[in-house]
C-alpha cells in the first residue's frame, strides 16, 4: 500500500517522507484600488505577485466587470524581469466605472515565456469602490 501511495505522491508532485510538500508555490497576485479615481482611470492600479513561474518573461494583465462582464476594460502586457511589484499606471485600460453601488472586478494575470505561452494563471477579485 505504501508504494501505491508513494507512485500517487509521485505524480502529484509530492514528496513521500516524513512530511508531504509542493514543489514549487503557487501564482498569486493580489492588488489595491488606492489611487484609482472613478470612471475609466487610464492608470492600472498596483499589484503584488507570488510564485511567478520560472521562465516568466511577460505579464498579461486583464479586468472583467463580472456584473457587467460584456463590457471591454482591457488591460496590458509588461515584460517581468523578477519584479514581485508592478508599479500603479505600468499599463493603461478602461478602470471602473459601476453605474450605480459597487461592482465586482477581476483581474486575470498570465505568466508568459518568450514565445508568448502561457505558463500560469492567476486571478484576484475585489470590489470598486471599496468601502
Amino acid at each position: 500500500m505504501r508504494k501505491q501511495f508513494c507512485a500517487i505522491a509521485a505524480v502529484l508532485g509530492v514528496t513521500c517522507g516524513a512530511s508531504l510538500y509542493a514543489q514549487s508555490p503557487a501564482f498569486a497576485v493580489d492588488f489595491t484600488w488606492r489611487g484609482t479615481t472613478s470612471c475609466f482611470d487610464p492608470k492600472s492600479p498596483p499589484f503584488s505577485l507570488t510564485g511567478v513561474p520560472n521562465g516568466t518573461k511577460a505579464l498579461k494583465f486583464s479586468m472583467k466587470d463580472l456584473d457587467a462582464p460584456t463590457y471591454p476594460h482591457g488591460g496590458g502586457s509588461i515584460p517581468y524581469a523578477g519584479q514581485n511589484q508592478i508599479a500603479r499606471g505600468a499599463f493603461s485600460y478602461q478602470g471602473p466605472c459601476p453605474p450605480e453601488g459597487q461592482h465586482s472586478y477581476q483581474w486575470i494575470v498570465e505568466a508568459r515565456d518568450e514565445s508568448g505561452r502561457t505558463l500560469a494563471t492567476a486571478t484576484v477579485t475585489k470590489k470598486f469602490p471599496e468601502r
